[in-house]
C-alpha cells in the first residue's frame, strides 16, 4: 500500500540558494575558461598557412595559462562546494543528484590536467 505523504518544504532555504548561485558561478567560470583557452592555447597549424607561410606560435602563453589555471580551479571549487553543500543538505531519495555538479567538476580537473601534460611535453619538446 502505497501512502502519499504530505509535501512539507514550502520554499527553498538559504542554502538551496547558495547552491545554485555556486553552481552558476562555476558554469560560468568554466565558458569564461573556454574563451581564455582559445588565445591562451597553441595555433593550430593547418596547411593552408604552411602553404602562405604565416607564422603560428607554437607554445602556450603563459601569463594566460596563469589566469586559465586560476579560473579552472575556482570553477572546480565552486563545483566542490556545491556537492558538499548538497550532500549535507538532502535528506530524501526524491531530491536531485545534481549530476551537472559532478561533471563540471571531472571535466575541469580533467582540462586542468591535459593542460599541464601539453605544457610538460612542449617543454621537452
Amino acid at each position: 500500500m502505497n501512502i502519499l505523504k504530505k509535501e512539507r518544504r514550502n520554499a527553498a532555504d538559504i542554502w538551496t540558494y547558495i547552491v545554485r548561485t555556486l553552481a552558476i558561478i562555476g558554469w560560468g567560470l568554466f565558458a569564461f575558461a573556454l574563451i581564455m583557452s582559445y588565445f591562451a592555447a597553441p595555433e593550430v597549424d593547418y596547411g593552408y598557412l604552411r602553404f602562405r607561410d604565416i607564422e603560428i606560435r607554437k607554445f602556450w602563453l603563459t601569463p594566460l595559462t596563469g589566469y586559465l589555471y586560476i579560473v579552472l580551479w575556482l570553477s572546480a571549487l565552486s563545483s566542490y562546494f556545491c556537492l558538499i553543500l548538497d550532500n549535507y543538505r538532502s535528506r530524501r531519495k526524491s531530491d536531485g543528484t545534481h549530476f551537472n555538479i559532478l561533471l563540471l567538476l571531472v571535466i575541469t580537473i580533467a582540462w586542468v590536467s591535459f593542460i599541464l601534460v601539453q605544457i610538460s611535453e612542449a617543454k621537452v619538446g
